[in-house]
C-alpha cells in the first residue's frame, strides 16, 4: 500500500462523518487500520494537516473535542451551521452526544 492509497482511506472516512457530528483522529485512525494494517493518530493529523480541507475537516477532532487553536474559529461557524453539540462554553464538540464511530458504522454496514 502507498502511501498517496492511506492518504485516500483516511479521507474517505472522514468524507462520511455525518454533519453535525464529530469524529477523533484516533477512531479515523483505527478504522484506517482495520483496512489497511498501517496508520495512527499522528498520521492521520498529518494527512489532515496537508489535504484535509478536501474534506469536512472541522469534524475531525482530538480526544477531549477540540481542534487545534489555528481552527477553532473557523471551525464553530461551520458547527452552528450543523447543529454539532458543543460543550457550554462552545470550546470543543460534546463528543458525549456527538460521537460518530466510523469502526462501529463499518461493523453495521
Amino acid at each position: 500500500m502507498t502511501t498517496s492509497d492511506l492518504t485516500e482511506h483516511v479521507l474517505d472516512v472522514v468524507d462520511r462523518v455525518p454533519p453535525g457530528r464529530a469524529t477523533t483522529y484516533g477512531l479515523v485512525a483505527e478504522a484506517v487500520r482495520g483496512s489497511t494494517g498501517r496508520g495512527g493518530a499522528r498520521h492521520v493529523g498529518s494527512i489532515m494537516a496537508r489535504v484535509g480541507a478536501e474534506v469536512p475537516w472541522w469534524r475531525v477532532v482530538r480526544a477531549d473535542g477540540s481542534l487545534p487553536p489555528a481552527l477553532r474559529e473557523r471551525a464553530a461557524t461551520r458547527y452552528r451551521a450543523e447543529g454539532t453539540p458543543l460543550v457550554a462554553d462552545g470550546s470543543r464538540v460534546d463528543l458525549a452526544r456527538a460521537l460518530w464511530d466510523p469502526v462501529e458504522e463499518e461493523d453495521h454496514a
